[in-house]
């Protein structure tokens, strides 16, 4: 199950570039990430009232509020990042740099996180590296 989610935020993730791209012209890069935020945040806890979901807020762990705030901050950060590169980048060079992040998130689960690093990995990271290469030169 959790490859048709893992293929369903790639599609929307690939439908969101494009959307971005079409609806940022014109306008500030800041502003366009504020206003999406806003929809993911309306969206979001939408989400939890429709699952009934809000009742857990009171056992989430301080660890654990610690460090998705953190990663709130970094999801911020990458899409203030992001919006910018695509405002004043083509979407077919801006995406693929974006997507180094896979390289990136593998390398750090097996430092930080101590996942398994296989020569498969390494394999997928070399031609994740060099694909992007490709399509921004």
């Amino acid at each position: 199950m959790w490859f048709w989610f893992a293929l369903g935020s790639a599609v929307f993730a690939a439908l969101t570039s494009i959307l971005a791209k079409i609806g940022i012209e014109g306008v500030n890069s800041n502003l366009a990430t504020a206003i999406r935020t806003v929809v993911v945040v309306i969206m979001s806890w939408g989400m939890v009232f429709l699952t009934q979901a809000q009742s857990g807020i009171s056992e989430i762990s301080r660890k654990s509020w610690v460090f998705l705030i953190l990663s709130g901050l970094a999801t911020g950060a990458s899409w203030l990042c992001y919006y910018r590169a695509l405002q004043i980048g083509e979407a077919s060079k801006v995406v693929p740099v974006d997507k180094l992040s896979v390289v990136i998130t593998l390398v750090l689960a097996f430092v930080l996180l101590h996942e398994q690093f296989t020569v498969k990995s390494l394999i997928g990271c070399i031609l994740i590296g060099a694909g992007t290469l490709v399509m921004v030169l």
